[in-house]
C-alpha cells in the first residue's frame, strides 16, 4: 500500500511540474501538503480495510460473521463450564447446614464457580451436592476432578467443598482463524445433499459438535455413517438422538444415515516439571493441568497425539522452565473414528530432590 511519504512527494512533485515552484523544509505549503497527504493517506487505509472485509479470506469480527451467515454458519460462543461441587462438614449435627445459591467457590489458580441453586447438608449427614457454573465463559472454567477446594465466603458450618467430578462444557468463543476455516471449507466442499460436504457441514451447524467425521458406504452401499464428538469429548446420548432425528429428516431417499460416538483413547500423561527461579511449583503445575486438560476437547477427533505437540502447550504456560514427558512413551496414531481422551495426568517437581507430584 502506498505511504504518507509517497503521497506527500507526489503532491509536491505535481506542484513543482505546474508552477515550478518547491515546497520544501518547513515551508507553510510543505506543512499543507503534509496536512492534505495525511488526510488521504487515512482513506487509502479506510479503503484498504474495507477492501480486506469484503472477502472471507481476510474478513474479521462482525464482517466475518456476515459472511459465514451468507454460508450458513454461525461463529460458536463462548461457553461455561458447570458441574457438581460437594460441600461437606466436619461432623454429623443435629440440624440442617444451608448451602445458599450463589457461594463462590474456586481453584488454586483462582478459577471462580458460583452455586446455581440452594443446597442443604441433612441432620446426621457429612455433606451435600450442589450445581455449580463457572464464573467467566471459556475453557479455562473447566477443572478436574477434586481441584475446586476453595471457597471464597465459607457458609456458616461448611468446612470444605470439592468436586467429586470433573467441571466441563467451558470452551472459547470461537476465533476468526477458526470461523474463516470453517467458511471456506463451505467453498472448497461444496453440498449436494448427498455428498460427505453435505453431512459435514450439516453436522458442524449444531453448536454442541466440535467434530465430524464422515464415512460413506461404511456398512456397505447407501449407507452413511457420521462420526461425532462434543466440545467436552464424546457426545451423550441426547445429542446423538438429536442429530439422528435431523438426518432422518434430511437424508437423500434410500439412504441409511447412522449416527455414532467416537471410540475414546485415554492416555496417561507423565511429566517432569522444572518452574522458573521464584515461581511457586504448585501454581505452575495447577496451570499445566489447566492448559493440558483443556486441549482434549472434542475437536481431537481423529488426530494423533503428539509428544512435541504436547510438549509445546505446556512450554505456553507461563513460569515453565523445563519439562520432560516420560509418559506417553511415544507418539500415538488414531484413526478417524477415534478421539484422543485425558486419563491420569501426573506432574513431577523436577526442583525436588526427592520430587513431588500433582
Amino acid at each position: 500500500m502506498i505511504t504518507l511519504e509517497e503521497i506527500y512527494q507526489g503532491l509536491a512533485g505535481e506542484f513543482q511540474n505546474q508552477t515550478g515552484r518547491t515546497a520544501g523544509g518547513s515551508s507553510e505549503l510543505a506543512v499543507r501538503f503534509y496536512a492534505v497527504a495525511a488526510q488521504l493517506y487515512s482513506l487509502y487505509v479506510q479503503g484498504e480495510w474495507v477492501r480486506r472485509q469484503c472477502f472471507p479470506q481476510t474478513a474479521q469480527g462482525e464482517a466475518l460473521d456476515q459472511h459465514a451467515q451468507l454460508r450458513g454458519v454461525t461463529r460458536r460462543q463462548a461457553a461455561k463450564a458447570a458441574g457438581t461441587v460437594r460441600f461437606y462438614v466436619d461432623q454429623p449435627r443435629q440440624g440442617d447446614t444451608p448451602v445458599a445459591a450463589g457461594t463462590v467457590c474456586m481453584t488454586a489458580a483462582g478459577v471462580r464457580f458460583v452455586t446455581e441453586a440452594d443446597g442443604t447438608v441433612p441432620a446426621g449427614a457429612l455433606f451435600c451436592d450442589a450445581p455449580v457454573t463457572a464464573v467467566q465463559a471459556g475453557g479455562e472454567g473447566n477443572a478436574e476432578a477434586n481441584t475446586v477446594v476453595y471457597m471464597a465466603l465459607p457458609p456458616v458450618g461448611i468446612a470444605a467443598c470439592a468436586n467429586p467430578e470433573a467441571l466441563r462444557g467451558g470452551q472459547d468463543a470461537e476465533s476468526d482463524e477458526a470461523l474463516r476455516e470453517r467458511v471456506l471449507d463451505t467453498y472448497r466442499r461444496l453440498a449436494n445433499g448427498a455428498n460427505n460436504a453435505f453431512y459435514a457441514q450439516t453436522a458442524m451447524s449444531f453448536p454442541e459438535v466440535a467434530a465430524v467425521t464422515v464415512l460413506p458406504k461404511n456398512r456397505g452401499v447407501g449407507t452413511v455413517d457420521l462420526v461425532v464428538a462434543a466440545q467436552e469429548g464424546a457426545p451423550g446420548q441426547a445429542l446423538l438422538d438429536k442429530l439422528q432425528a435431523h438426518f432422518d429428516r434430511v437424508r437423500e431417499i434410500a439412504c441409511d444415515v447412522k449416527v455414532l460416538a467416537p471410540a475414546v483413547e485415554a492416555a496417561e500423561l507423565e511429566l517432569t516439571l522444572w518452574p522458573q527461579e521464584g515461581r511457586d511449583f504448585e501454581a505452575v503445575a495447577q496451570a499445566v493441568r489447566a492448559r493440558l486438560t483443556g486441549w482434549f476437547t472434542g475437536e481431537r477427533l481423529g488426530q494423533s497425539l503428539l509428544r512435541a505437540q504436547l510438549t509445546s502447550l505446556v512450554f505456553a504456560v507461563d513460569g515453565v522452565a523445563n519439562c520432560a514427558f516420560s509418559r506417553p512413551a511415544q507418539d500415538l496414531a488414531l484413526d478417524r473414528m477415534t478421539l484422543p481422551g485425558l486419563g491420569q495426568l501426573t506432574i513431577l517437581n523436577g526442583g525436588e530432590a526427592a520430587g513431588g507430584e500433582v
